[in-house]
Formats: C-alpha cells, sequence, structure tokens
C-alpha cells in the first residue's frame, strides 16, 4: 500500500510539473507574440510606417468587399474618416446596407461594436449609462452602448435634442459625465450616424453647430444594376461570409497618429484655408456664387479636416505628401453639410454639391 501511495504521489507531482511547464511555455510564447506586434510597430522610418498604413487600408478594402458590393467609394471614405480620427454622417434611404457596412468594418478591425437605435423616447442615460443601486446599497455605475470602439447611431434625428447633444458631447470629448463623474471612452472612438432623407414627420434635424462635429456627410445611393444583382444572389443562397480581423486597435491608434505626421506643403494649406473661406458670404474671399447663393459658410473646423482628409487621401493613394487635388477629392464630404444655402438657391434648384463644384473648380 506505501508503495501504491508512493507511485500516485509521484505521477500526481510530474502531472503538476507538466501542467506547470505548459503554463510557463505558454506565457513565454504569449510574450513574444506581443513582443512580436510591438515590432512590428517600430518601424525603421516613417516611409515604412505610411507603407504599412497602404497596406492596411488595402487588406481592410478587400476584406470588407467579400460583404459589400458597389460601394468601393463609401467605404474608402468611412475608413479616411476612421483613419483621420473624425466621425461620420451617412444619409441614404433604407436597405443601402449602411448597418452591414459598420458592422463589417468593426469585424475587419477587430473592435468592439454597438447600434444604437435612436426614437423619440430615448433619453440621455440610456446611451450613456447610468448609475444604479446595487446588493451592496452603494452605488455603482453601469455602462451604456456608447462604451465601445465603433458606434452606429441609427437614425439620429429621430431623438430629441438633449439625447442627441449627449452623443454629440461624447464624439467631441471622447468621455462622459454622469453624476458628476467623468468616464473616458475606449480608444478608438467612431461614431457612423445615419439619417433617412426620405421621412421629415417627427423628427429632430440636427443643428448646425452639432453638424459640424462630423467629419463627413456622406450621401449613400443605389447600387449599380449589376451590382445589386451580385447582392442578391450573395444574400438569397444562404452564403456564409466569413469575415478576418486584418488591422488590430493599436495599429489604427499608431496610424491615426502617423496621419498628423503627414508633412503638407503651405500652399497647400492655404488652398484647404481659402477655399473654407470662399464659402463664407460677405468675406474678403468670398465667391460670387457663394454671395447669391448661400446664407452662411463653413467654420475652421471644416480646414482642420480638409488638412486631415488630403493627409489621409494622400498616403492611401500612394504620396507621402498631399496636394491640392487630394484637398479638392474630399472636399465635398466635408463641406456639405457645413454651408448653408438661401431662399434663392432652394428656388433655382441649385444643390449644395454644385456650390461646392463650382468653388473647387477656381
Amino acid at each position: 500500500m506505501l508503495i501504491i501511495a508512493l507511485l500516485k504521489h509521484r505521477q500526481i507531482l510530474f502531472i503538476k510539473r507538466s501542467l506547470y511547464k505548459n503554463i510557463i511555455l505558454y506565457k513565454l510564447f504569449y510574450f513574444c507574440l506581443l513582443s512580436k506586434i510591438k515590432l512590428n510597430m517600430n518601424f525603421k522610418n516613417d516611409v515604412e510606417a505610411v507603407k504599412a498604413l497602404r497596406k492596411a487600408n488595402d487588406n481592410l478594402m478587400a476584406e470588407i468587399g467579400k460583404a459589400i458590393y458597389g460601394q468601393e467609394k463609401i467605404t474608402q471614405e468611412v475608413l479616411i474618416s476612421l483613419f483621420s480620427n473624425g466621425h461620420c454622417l451617412l444619409i441614404g434611404v433604407p436597405g443601402l446596407a449602411k448597418t452591414l457596412l459598420v458592422n463589417t468594418i468593426a469585424k475587419a478591425l477587430g473592435l468592439e461594436y454597438n447600434r444604437i437605435q435612436f426614437t423619440p423616447d430615448l433619453m440621455p442615460s440610456d446611451i450613456t449609462g447610468s448609475e444604479i443601486l446595487n446588493e451592496e446599497r452603494h452605488f455603482e455605475f453601469i455602462k451604456g452602448p456608447l462604451f465601445a470602439n465603433i458606434v452606429l447611431a441609427d437614425e439620429i434625428n429621430r431623438t430629441p435634442p438633449k439625447t442627441q447633444a449627449a452623443l454629440l458631447e461624447a464624439m467631441q470629448e471622447k468621455a462622459v459625465t454622469v453624476a458628476g463623474k467623468r468616464y473616458e471612452l475606449g480608444k478608438p472612438f467612431f461614431v457612423l450616424a445615419t439619417q433617412n432623407p426620405i421621412e421629415q414627420e417627427g423628427t429632430y434635424p440636427l443643428p448646425e453647430a452639432q453638424l459640424d462635429r462630423f467629419m463627413f456627410n456622406i450621401l449613400l445611393d443605389y447600387p449599380d444594376f449589376e451590382d445589386e444583382i451580385t447582392i442578391v444572389n450573395n444574400t438569397t443562397s444562404g452564403m456564409n461570409i466569413d469575415l478576418q480581423q486584418v488591422v488590430s486597435n493599436e495599429e489604427i491608434l499608431f496610424f491615426q497618429k502617423l496621419i498628423q505626421k503627414v508633412p503638407i506643403n503651405n500652399n497647400v494649406v492655404e488652398y484647404a484655408v481659402k477655399l473654407a473661406s470662399k464659402t463664407r458670404p460677405g468675406t474678403k474671399y468670398a465667391h460670387e456664387i457663394t454671395n447669391r447663393y448661400l446664407n452662411w459658410g463653413a467654420g475652421p473646423r471644416a480646414s482642420q479636416y480638409l488638412v486631415l482628409g488630403a493627409k489621409t487621401h494622400a498616403v492611401l493613394n500612394g504620396k507621402f505628401s498631399p496636394d491640392i487635388e487630394d484637398v479638392q477629392a474630399i472636399a465635398t464630404p466635408i463641406l456639405r453639410h457645413r454651408i448653408i444655402r438661401n431662399y434663392k438657391a432652394e428656388a433655382e434648384g441649385v444643390t449644395v454639391d454644385e456650390i461646392i463644384n463650382e468653388l473647387i473648380k477656381e
């Protein structure tokens, strides 16, 4: 019996040592993996980093393209906004895959994603979170759906202004305040808000000052005939799409800081500022079409986003510094929601996009 007991004891010790050894090996492997990830972020120079960003964007476009068809331009604009650390307002009729686009981007980025369906009875605490009395009779903060990396604010114009303001405050400050306490949101933090341009009854249009918080105002149109055939075939045949994460959280934050470091010539900055100044009626640089058709123009935030957007657009298109063409390429979605037409423009049927195109031509 003593011999059997000793043998069992030795067997248990052997199992414990094996388990301990496996745990050590696992920790060592995990440490090496983390070190490799950190090492990959330490590029030799900014040129290598820019090339890595370009490759990451190409991989993202390819991965997102597995689920989203015929919306390459829209997808690229959303990614430009993401890498520029901005937010997007998507305007389009129902059924254009706005929700699927956001969900697909979140999966390809490996980020936490929440959707908020805005309704007239939605309160600020419903999105930011609130304090509750727990079992120990202490107040405990329960986080709301804003505590995610990517937030889809579906039909943002259907909720009252106080709830809209709570979301837009979080967009600007990257934090929320509840019961006098400030809570930081996760990084990166990216909001995609949607609006339906058809139904306006029972809605609360966003004020211009709050619209200004969005970097891009992106209009979604119907897909082409061939793309719609592909969409119908793939979504009605039980086809399963397996999306893979192609960019990490740390890489996104690194690339956002990299965009800030991209050099830009003074003449390009002057062009961006002058383009924004052209939209301001009654000012020194106001364009003729501006004085005729606009009541209000874009503010300094538009100039900032024009420069940031041009930097990102240039990098993603194989350049190491933006030029005037890069500013022009992203000008329309940046200025679209920042200029206000007057009655004459509405009466003559002159659209905002037509005015912007005329300003770019000059």
